[in-house]
């Protein structure tokens, strides 16, 4: 009977921390505005403006987290950083001899986490930030590369 392909698994640092930043700076915004109209009536029509400059850091999160992605398939992993200028780190999970899973408090909090991948090799360590249910994903990574060293390439 043949065996089915495993999917490949694509992840990016997680979007919890962008929507934070965005919902924190519209706030500001949005506060900057009230307070100007209420209090502070003979002051520049444009000062709650420089305010937006916290869009920009909320966007500059954002950019860099488009930037970054871990491709997983049944027996490479494909890390991929850059928008403009691109570089592809690729690793064959038979090499992967650790996967370590670091969480702070905060990380804890907002089920996120930073993931360590050791490999066999001079370039022995790869290091993604904040992604959603590290824990899951470094289990997954070890599943197929112990598939891969024992030949299994199925479901």
């Amino acid at each position: 009977m043949p065996t089915l392909p495993l999917k490949d698994i694509v992840v990016h640092p997680t979007l919890k921390f962008v929507h934070a930043g965005y919902l924190c700076a519209l706030l500001l915004i949005v506060a900057g505005f009230i307070l100007e109209r209420e209090f502070w009536d003979d002051g520049p029509w444009w000062a709650p403006l420089v305010l937006c400059v916290l869009l920009l850091w909320a966007a500059t999160r954002h950019m860099k987290r488009l930037a970054m992605k871990l491709t997983v398939s049944s027996d490479k992993l494909r890390f991929e950083t850059g928008i403009l200028s691109k570089s592809t780190r690729t690793i064959q999970l038979g090499k992967v001899q650790d996967v370590r899973v670091d969480q702070s408090l905060k990380q804890r909090i907002v089920s996120v986490g930073t993931l360590a991948i050791e490999t066999a090799g001079e370039a022995s360590r790869l290091v993604i930030h904040d992604i959603d249910a590290p824990q899951v994903l470094a289990d997954e990574i070890m599943r197929r590369a112990e598939l891969m060293v024992t030949g299994s390439h199925g479901l």
